[in-house]
């Protein structure tokens, strides 16, 4: 069964548990396919994809761009930095992972690679995430849209964004009343995982929390695989 098949019966199953067992395949150097060894952390039994474990393939609009985006498109070409996010995120989580997605297209620019990497930021509120709304953002977090690698993602609908991340990533993405929040009428509670996937599309760390995930660990975890 493979991992979308497996994180919807999950789903159907009402919980968020654990999805059991690694789909990668070790060595005693780490997985199959990969850079790196194995991360300190095993995460294997996280319903999110971890070390060794392909990347999710599906097709998502970049409405600043106007083109679809497809994960497969990259693999063999571009190492890809992943996350979900939104533009009105009230607790600095979601600035926090667009930081560490732009301080490595930093240093793919400085390292000359900037066409080996892909970075994919992916909301999960399109209906307020518009593309103009989204290329403010670039230029208040200082992303480089013209460097040709960023990509916001924007899903067509909130539930077609909803059932992509639960059903391929296994994060439950669920509106809620943002009461206690003034100028904002509903937040997304959510997870703050960011993916680094080498160009075979297999990933090569997954960091669960990565809004506080130290930033080198990042730059140098994504310097290695996308030289590597």
């Amino acid at each position: 069964m493979d991992r979308r098949r497996y994180l919807q019966s999950i789903a159907a199953a009402g919980t968020t548990a654990s999805v059991a067992g690694c789909f990668g395949v070790l060595t005693e150097s780490g997985a199959e396919g990969t850079v790196l060894g194995p991360p300190e952390q095993d995460l294997s039994e996280a319903a999110h994809p971890s070390y060794g474990d392909e990347m999710p393939a599906f097709t998502v609009p970049d409405p600043i761009t106007g083109e679809d985006i497809s994960t497969t498109d990259f693999e063999g070409e571009r190492t890809i930095l992943w996350t979900s996010f939104y533009t009105n995120c009230p607790d600095g989580v979601c600035p926090a992972l667009i930081l560490r997605l732009r301080r490595a297209q930093e240093v793919a620019t400085e390292g000359g690679y900037g066409d080996a990497a892909a970075f994919l930021a992916h909301t999960f509120d399109p209906e307020r995430d518009t593309a103009d709304v989204l290329r403010e953002y670039a230029r208040q977090q200082g992303v480089n849209l013209d460097a040709g690698n960023w990509h916001f993602l924007r899903p067509e609908s909130y539930k077609a964004g909803k059932e992509l991340l639960e059903e391929q990533f296994g994060l439950f993405i669920e509106k809620r009343p943002a009461e206690d929040l003034e100028n904002l009428e509903y937040q997304f509670p959510h997870y703050g995982l960011i993916l680094l996937v080498n160009e075979r599309g297999i990933v090569e760390r997954a960091y669960p929390n990565g809004a506080s995930v130290d930033v080198e660990i990042v730059e140098n975890d994504f310097e290695q695989v996308v030289t590597g």
